[in-house]
């Protein structure tokens, strides 16, 4: 991706801000410079931009289990904070994470959050400093800073060192730079942190889709398809062995929507609101699976091709939750035995389960007291 030319700036070394980047520090750093410019501030202080960042990898680590590089400061910091406060969700709002943060008088955790200032706040505007090399780096903070300042033509500046309340100053060309071309700037900076990313976790699906807060997902063809099902047979979920109903009836993904990124047909079971909440994002035991494929065989697969209504709305799925027509024929084409159908359910599903496992992704098993407290 090219950067939008200017006549006053030097875009080249913006462009060269994440060359030989091994560590995600400057990715957040920057990410949280662009937002408060866009909002139209110019004077922001470490702490803010600190929150900034944590309250931007918290979905990544926390919802996705996204590894965001060797030790690594700002995701171990992440997890201190979820583990020394429960009730932060998952997928808690930005608002409440970042308010959490400006509030929390825990020790450790400002300590560590000073830590992510030690480097990146220097380092990252190293491409325009041509004149500074090696061991010109390695001196303290307040040394570094009389040197930076006496720098050309920075994206921003600094004020006297004060711990967390240091302020930097966006410099006014760069901050109508990034206001005037921010969508290009959005997008050019995902960009490379989605390449750093895959970097850091190859064997991820979805890496696009794992750098923003979790949005809604659209299920309700998949729990009509279920309903119609419902009026035809009755049907009782996989984990608990509840009897579902038209009210009750919610659609989880097998392997969590938060390692796959998906909603494909083969991974979408029908269970209860409660448990599917209870279960949340965490990978359920593998057990389950002969529960799994003795549902999808009995009350829908061979329900196609039985019953012309489902098959029709199955079809209205289709186009939807069945992106390759590979899958397609394997699993869904009539005439299988249930004995071919586990089998290739199975080769569809356990390397996505095993990846997911490798990842980090919990190992679930239903209980009532879950449920309850779901």
């Amino acid at each position: 991706m090219k950067l939008p030319y200017s006549e006053e700036l030097n875009i080249e070394y913006l462009g060269r801000l994440f060359d030989n980047t091994s560590e995600c520090y400057k990715f957040f750093w920057f990410k949280a410079i662009v937002a408060k410019v866009i909002e139209g501030k110019c004077e922001l202080t470490y702490e803010e931009l600190v929150d900034e960042m944590i309250a931007d990898a918290w979905y990544m680590v926390i919802e996705y289990n996204l590894n965001l590089g060797p030790k690594d400061t700002l995701e171990n910091l992440v997890y201190l904070i979820k583990m020394k406060n429960p009730e932060l969700k998952s997928k808690e709002e930005k608002s409440a994470i970042i308010d959490f943060l400006r509030n929390t008088d825990d020790k450790e955790i400002i300590s560590k959050k000073r830590t992510l200032t030690y480097n990146v706040p220097y380092r990252l505007q190293s491409p325009f400093m041509r004149n500074m090399n090696g061991n010109d780096w390695n001196v303290g903070e307040n040394e570094l800073i009389s040197r930076i300042n006496q720098e050309k033509r920075l994206i921003y500046y600094f004020s006297e060192l004060k711990g967390l309340t240091t302020v930097i100053r966006v410099q006014e060309d760069w901050a109508n730079y990034i206001q005037k071309n921010q969508e290009i700037i959005r997008g050019w900076l995902e960009y490379k942190m989605i390449q750093y990313l895959q970097r850091r976790n190859p064997n991820v699906p979805g890496i696009v889709d794992k750098i923003k807060p979790p949005q809604k997902r659209e299920l309700e063809r998949v729990k009509k398809y279920w309903k119609l099902i419902l009026t035809l047979e009755s049907v009782d979920e996989i984990y608990g062995g509840k009897s579902l109903t038209e009210d009750n009836i919610s659609i989880d993904h097998f392997v969590p929507w938060a390692y796959v990124a998906h909603d494909e047909m083969w991974n979408l079971i029908p269970t209860t609101k409660e448990i599917n909440s209870a279960k949340s994002n965490k990978l359920p035991d593998w057990d389950y699976f002969k529960e799994l494929v003795k549902q999808e065989y009995e009350k829908s697969y061979k329900l196609i091709w039985k019953y012309d209504k489902v098959h029709e709305e199955f079809d209205k799925c289709v186009k939807y939750h069945i992106n390759s027509d590979d899958i397609r024929y394997r699993l869904y084409r009539e005439g299988l035995t249930p004995i071919e159908f586990a089998g290739e359910l199975k080769s569809i599903i356990k390397p996505v389960y095993n990846s997911a496992m490798n990842c980090g992704f919990g190992n679930w098993k239903y209980s009532e007291k879950d449920e309850k407290e779901a």
